[in-house]
């Protein structure tokens, strides 16, 4: 079995134009959200990534009728849905499969569904979602692996009152409750740019959401939705690895594509570390040529710093003057990547949720491994700015939410380079025996 890898040598600025794909968080759930659309669905600026084909492939087992209408560009159809489980062997493989239960339920008043994959970051409780789903009227059960939600009596709208700020609770509870009767008042909801984008996206088809993107979402439920277009907005986390990545790296690049209000905190930290940034309507410019500057990093809800950030910030702060202390408030598991870039000369210490970054001269190239999504992108960053080779394997994790990244790269004078070669484990099998 041939497996997939990256080559990064590093030691090139980046220099030019990129084009940034639609958003993968908003993408992930605006895909189940055409469940509860009686009629075809229309979406623009859909990324070609990994999570987007597996959810297609699981939309297609329950019966939809998917049209790719160019390489952005796709119609769903789910009229003719005929049945309400999912196939568990690809809900395993994405955290956003959670989104099929709130659909499923609030269009046929039942779901099957397998508990999500995706990262590993450590536990994700999905305790948020179950109490929007209980208090809607849903009886919810877990167990052999799968979640099972029934409304033999159709949904009610209800007060739902967020226990901790959760994207994925926040957005379920609005899918499972925009056909409910009467209204539903998520309150203590989160506020992220992907949360905006998929009330837009149910308020185009015929839905009834106001206060998404502050802490209290109101749903009143309506009859039915029916079908139209709809684009995806910009990807904030990708736009933000490029900024880091340049910022990293040195050189001078123009972002396209983007909505510069969702990257603000990014800009602000990358700013602080010597960038400069240049904002336009739909793009921003970053360039760095003088020193990169330490800095302090939590990370918090939107508005706040992204978590999902923090890993390619760190790979930029390994080569800053000074020493940057970084707070993980999110995901608890979420330094795992550490131990590879310690692997490649940096200096970083990590104490529960801190870690302590003291700069260094130079980073070496080493093998590494990505050990998820942002994680990937924080070794191609760091490769970019060691000497020599850096070899990335478990890259299936970076292609999950990054599209055509070593193609964008590489437009970019990056020395980067995807490549095959044969699964060391199943070598070395025969040699065990």
């Amino acid at each position: 079995m041939l497996v997939e890898k990256y080559s990064v040598c590093g030691g090139n600025r980046l220099y030019g134009e990129i084009n940034i794909s639609g958003a993968k968080n908003a993408a992930v759930a605006i895909i189940p959200a055409t469940v509860l659309v009686d009629g075809p669905c229309r979406i623009e600026n859909v990324p070609k990534i990994s999570d987007v084909t597996a959810l297609l492939t699981i939309m297609r087992e329950f019966g939809a009728n998917i049209k790719l209408i160019n390489d952005s560009t796709i119609e769903i159809d789910c009229s003719k849905i005929r049945n309400t489980k999912a196939p568990y062997e690809l809900i395993r493989k994405i955290r956003a499969s959670y989104y099929l239960i709130g659909a499923l339920l609030g269009r046929y008043r039942c779901a099957e569904v397998g508990m999500p994959g995706g990262c590993d970051f450590g536990v994700r409780p999905i305790d948020q979602h179950v109490k929007g789903f209980e208090s809607l009227g849903a009886k919810v059960d877990i167990k052999n692996g799968f979640i099972h939600a029934t409304a033999e009596n159709g949904l009610k709208g209800t007060n739902v009152y967020l226990d901790i700020v959760s994207v994925g609770a926040t957005i379920n509870i609005m899918l499972a409750s925009v056909l409910a009767s009467g209204q539903t008042i998520i309150e203590n909801a989160a506020k992220e740019p992907h949360i905006v984008d998929v009330a837009n996206f149910l308020n185009s088809m015929g839905a009834d959401v106001k206060g998404a993107g502050t802490d209290v979402i109101k749903v009143r439920g309506v009859p039915t939705l029916k079908g139209g277009s709809y684009a995806i907005i910009p990807d904030q986390i990708e736009a933000g690895t490029f900024m880091a990545a340049v910022t990293a790296t040195g050189g001078d690049i123009l972002i396209k594509n983007i909505i510069p209000k969702h990257l603000e905190c990014i800009t602000a930290k990358l700013s602080e570390m010597g960038a400069i940034i240049e904002e336009f309507d739909d793009s921003i410019r970053v360039r760095r040529d003088g020193a990169l500057n330490r800095v302090n990093i939590k990370t918090l809800p939107y508005p706040g710093f992204p978590t999902d950030m923090q890993p390619q910030l760190v790979a930029a702060l390994i080569l800053a003057n000074g020493t940057s202390i970084v707070t993980e408030s999110v995901w608890e598991n979420r330094y795992r990547y550490i131990d590879e870039l310690k692997r490649m000369g940096a200096k970083i210490q990590v104490d529960g949720k801190v870690a302590i970054i003291e700069g260094v001269q130079k980073l070496t190239g080493a093998p590494v491994r990505a050990w998820d999504l942002r994680a990937g992108a924080a070794m191609i960053i760091a490769g970019l700015t060691a000497h020599g080779y850096t070899e990335i394997e478990d890259v299936l994790h970076i292609e999950r939410g990054y599209e055509n990244i070593v193609e964008k790269f590489a437009s970019l004078g990056a020395d980067i380079k995807r490549f095959e070669c044969p699964d060391e484990e199943e070598i070395a099998e025969p040699l065990k025996a």
